[in-house]
C-alpha cells in the first residue's frame, strides 16, 4: 500500500497551496549558495553533484538517485526547476520515470483573466497534472503568468513569442526582432519559469517542405516564425541565437521545450518530409544545448494515425539522441471534435507505452475554443489514465499495485475504499449513488448494472464456497 499512496500523494486531492508552502523552506535550504554563471541540473550532475532535487525526484520515482543524476547528466532525464519558482515540487520527466501530463491553461484576447486562470491551475493539480503551460495570448501575461507560478507546486512552462508579440507595438510578427525575444525570455527566467517552448527548430529551407499539406503550419509559434523568415527573408533568429539563449537558461535553470513548429495538424500531414526535417534540427539543438549544460526535452506531434505513433517515438528517439519527448496527444482521428481529449488519449497512451516521456493533454474543447475549467479536468483526467496504462505497459514498479489493489475492494464490494481508489471519485461515488442511494447499498454485493441475482462475482463466490463445502464433506 506505501507505493500507492505515495503516487497518489501527488496526483491529487492535497490542496495545492499546501504544497507550496511545505516546499518553500525545503528548497530554499536547497537553494542556498547555489550561484555562478550556470545552475542547471545537468550542470551539477556532470560534476557529480546529487542536488536535492535529484533526490527528491528519485523518491518520487522509487528511482535510486544515482541513476537520476545519471540519467540528467547524460541528457535522457530533466528536472525542470527554474531557482526562482521556490515553490516547486521537483519532478523527473525521462524514460527511465513514469510517464508525465502537462495540462495548459492561460487567457486569450478574447475571454479568461487572472482569476479563472487560477481557477483552471487548481482544477489541473487536483486532478493530478505534473507540470502546466501557461499559454496566456491576452492582457496582463506578466501578472497571470506570476500568480501562477506563486500558486503553482508543480512546473511551469510558457511559450516566450506570444508575449513578445503583444509588446510588438504594432502588433506585427513581422516587427518581431531578437532583442524583444531576448528581454522576454530573461523577464519570464527571471520570475521563476521552468521550461519554456522554443520555436528554434523550423528553417527557412523547411518551408518548401509544407507545401503539399492539408493543414499547413498548425504551430502558432511555427506559423509566426515561418512568417517573419519569408517576409525578412532570412533564417529564424531563434536558431542563428540559440547559444544566446542558452546562456540564459544557464543562469536561472530554464529547461528547453524544443517546439515542433512543424508537427502535422491533421493525419494526412503525419510524419512528412517537413516534420523529419525539423526533428532533425531539433536533434542538433538538443546536441548544441547539452553542450552548455542546458536541460532540453523535445516537443512532438499532434495528429498521428495509431499505426504511425510508435515509428513516431523510435523516429525521435533515434534522430535526438535519447532526449526526453514531450508529445501532444497525439490524436489518431480527425473526426472526433468535442471528443478530441478521447480520440488523443488513445495515442497518448500508444506514445507512452512506446517510449514518450510526457503527455501533453488535449481537452475536449481542441479546435473549439478556449478551455474552462471542467474541461481542463476532464483533459487531465483522460491523460492521467493514459499516461498510467503506459506506465503498467513499461512496467514501471509498483505501477498496477494501484489497479490490483482497486481490484480487490471490487471483488470484496468495499464500494467506499473504490472510491477512494478511483481516479476521480467524485464522479465514481456519483454514478453509483444516483441509482443507489440508500447508505445501505454501499455494503450491498451488487451494483444496479445487475442487481442482486445476477452479479457473476457474488454468483461464482457462492459456487466456489459451495464447492469448496462439497470437498471437505
Amino acid at each position: 500500500m506505501r507505493v500507492i499512496e505515495d503516487d497518489r500523494r501527488f496526483l491529487m486531492r492535497e490542496d495545492p497551496m499546501e504544497r507550496v508552502r511545505r516546499m518553500l523552506q525545503r528548497r530554499g535550504e536547497w537553494l542556498r549558495g547555489r550561484t555562478g554563471d550556470n545552475v542547471t541540473q545537468m550542470h551539477y550532475a556532470r560534476l557529480g553533484t546529487l542536488t536535492g532535487e535529484m533526490e527528491f525526484a528519485a523518491g518520487r520515482e522509487g528511482l535510486e538517485p544515482g541513476v537520476v543524476r545519471r540519467e540528467v547528466a547524460e541528457g535522457r532525464m530533466v528536472i525542470p526547476a527554474n531557482i526562482r519558482h521556490v515553490e516547486l515540487e521537483p519532478m523527473a520527466i525521462g524514460f527511465a520515470a513514469k510517464c508525465k501530463v502537462n495540462a495548459n491553461i492561460g487567457n486569450s484576447a478574447v475571454t479568461s483573466g487572472g482569476r479563472e486562470e487560477l481557477g483552471k491551475l487548481k482544477a489541473a493539480i487536483l486532478a493530478g497534472a505534473d507540470t502546466v503551460m501557461d499559454l496566456s495570448t491576452g492582457r496582463d501575461i506578466p501578472q497571470i503568468r506570476e500568480s501562477i507560478l506563486r500558486h503553482s507546486p508543480v512546473p511551469v512552462g510558457t511559450v516566450p513569442i506570444y508575449e513578445a508579440l503583444e509588446r510588438v507595438p504594432s502588433r506585427d510578427p513581422r516587427d518581431l526582432d531578437i532583442d524583444l525575444m531576448l528581454r522576454v525570455i530573461e523577464e519570464q527566467a527571471r520570475q521563476g519559469v521552468d521550461y519554456m517552448t522554443i520555436h528554434a527548430g523550423i528553417l527557412r529551407e523547411h518551408l518548401p517542405l509544407v507545401k503539399g499539406r492539408l493543414t499547413g503550419i498548425v504551430s502558432r509559434g511555427g506559423g509566426l516564425m515561418a512568417g517573419w523568415m519569408l517576409h525578412h527573408e532570412k533564417q529564424n533568429f531563434l536558431y542563428t541565437h540559440f547559444d544566446q539563449i542558452s546562456e540564459i537558461f544557464q543562469k536561472y535553470d530554464v529547461t528547453y521545450s524544443l517546439g515542433d513548429s512543424l508537427r502535422p495538424g491533421c493525419l494526412h500531414d503525419a510524419t512528412d518530409e517537413a516534420q523529419v526535417a525539423e526533428l532533425r534540427t531539433l536533434g542538433e539543438l538538443a546536441r548544441k544545448a547539452w553542450a552548455m549544460d542546458v536541460q532540453t526535452m523535445i516537443e512532438g506531434p499532434g495528429h498521428i494515425p495509431l499505426d504511425q505513433v510508435a515509428h513516431n517515438m523510435r523516429l525521435e528517439a533515434e534522430i535526438c539522441h535519447g532526449a526526453p519527448f514531450y508529445v501532444l496527444g497525439p490524436l489518431v482521428v480527425d473526426i472526433s471534435p468535442g471528443y478530441d481529449h478521447l480520440a488523443s488519449a488513445i495515442g497518448a497512451a500508444a506514445a507512452g507505452a512506446s517510449g514518450a516521456s510526457m503527455l501533453c493533454y488535449i481537452t475536449p474543447k481542441e479546435h473549439l475554443g478556449l478551455p474552462d475549467e471542467e474541461d481542463v479536468r476532464q483533459g487531465t483526467i483522460a491523460y492521467k489514465i493514459a499516461a498510467h496504462a503506459a506506465d503498467i505497459a513499461r512496467r514501471r514498479p509498483g505501477a498496477r499495485d494501484w489497479d490490483d489493489e482497486l481490484s480487490r475492494a471490487r471483488f470484496a464490494f468495499d464500494w467506499n475504499r473504490q472510491f477512494a481508489l478511483a481516479i476521480d471519485p467524485e464522479t465514481a461515488q456519483h454514478y453509483h449513488d444516483e441509482t443507489l442511494p440508500q447508505d445501505s447499498m454501499r455494503s450491498a454485493h451488487f451494483c444496479s448494472m445487475c442487481g442482486p441475482k445476477y452479479c457473476p462475482m457474488e454468483t461464482a463466490r457462492a459456487a466456489l464456497a459451495e464447492g469448496n463445502g462439497d470437498k471437505k464433506r
